[in-house]
């Protein structure tokens, strides 16, 4: 496994991050524990959940699971960069009580004492904004912060499907308050297919120094030769993917991203996986395994080498927008 720094801290994580949201939904505790230990053993050390990822009635349940394979002792809590967020409604049914959503210090208070229940731990890493909170100011969110710091309960903040504005100004409210850091990582939604975060999202966190985690690396399955296992016969598209390929002109730019990779006798989903992590200011895509066989195939993606040929020939199938502002100007 190779490492860099998170941003601009001296944390050293993992290329990869383990994303933990199909556990519980989609994958048993069992198997849940089991990828854990693989992608451990394989030296990823960053993982990542939210205290909503359960979903629904369950809503918790994956931090769950985690806080029991953390109980399992072995070091394995020691060796975890973890990283969980808060924002999102926890009441069951889903209609929250007032104050137990958002970003407002009550709710960030009481959201990290309920994550380090779950997670069976008495840290927190990267407490991460899930989302903005148009009517929280930020001078309120970082003296929650700072409260929670000095009790030793997180260490780093970081955000999550921020815009490139809020990334700044977050950070400059921080500057000015000192006692705080401010963020230090933005997770966003980035692959091949959904370069908007090119635009001012990747630039800002570049600016301010943070590092950042693309979510959903394969566009939901899309950039994992999806049309290629159709044709076989194998797993159907699906969500995001299907309603992408039934656009016969996503489905033509899909073929040819396909029939690039096979011709060079590359995967499509470890491509994927490849080309964001030659790109300026990404820390690592989040990988987020159903399976173990899905782990290794993410981790034979660190090792990819992508040619200058194939590297053009994917901005040519997927060509981002340009660099901010000339992407909107001249």
């Amino acid at each position: 496994m190779k490492y860099t720094q998170l941003g601009r801290t001296g944390l050293k994580v993992s290329r990869l991050v383990l994303g933990t949201m199909n556990f519980g939904p989609q994958t048993d505790e069992a198997d849940s524990h089991a990828i854990m230990d693989a992608a451990l053993d394989a030296g990823i050390n960053y993982f990542d959940t939210a205290n909503v990822y359960g979903w629904g009635e369950n809503k918790g349940r994956t931090e769950e699971i985690i806080g029991n394979w953390f109980a399992k002792g072995g070091e394995r809590r020691d060796k975890v960069v973890l990283a969980t967020k808060v924002y999102g409604n926890m009441a069951a049914d889903g209609d929250a009580w007032p104050n137990h959503d958002k970003l407002s210090a009550l709710n960030i208070r009481r959201a990290v004492d309920a994550s380090l229940k779950r997670l069976r731990t008495d840290y927190i890493d990267v407490y991460q904004f899930h989302h903005i909170d148009r009517r929280t100011p930020f001078e309120e969110i970082w003296q929650a912060v700072d409260v929670l710091v000095q009790q030793g309960k997180i260490l780093y903040v970081g955000s999550s499907n921020f815009p490139g504005y809020k990334i700044a100004q977050a950070n400059e409210i921080a500057a000015r308050r000192g006692g705080t850091i401010g963020l230090v990582s933005e997770q966003c939604l980035y692959n091949l297919a959904e370069r908007r975060a090119e635009m001012e999202v990747i630039p800002a966190a570049q600016e301010y120094g943070l590092g950042v985690i693309p979510w959903s690396p394969l566009q939901g399955g899309l950039l994992g030769g999806v049309i290629k296992q159709e044709v076989e016969g194998g797993r159907r598209a699906s969500g995001r993917a299907a309603d992408s390929l039934a656009n016969t002109a996503i489905r033509a730019q899909v073929q040819s991203y396909e029939d690039l990779l096979d011709k060079h006798g590359i995967e499509p989903g470890e491509a994927a996986l490849a080309w964001l992590l030659t790109r300026p200011g990404v820390t690592g895509p989040i990988v987020g395994p159903r399976t173990a066989a899905q782990l290794d195939s993410a981790l034979r993606a660190v090792e990819l080498e992508l040619s200058d040929e194939l590297l053009t020939g994917l901005d040519e199938i997927f060509p981002g927008p340009g660099p901010s502002p000339e992407a909107f100007a001249w």
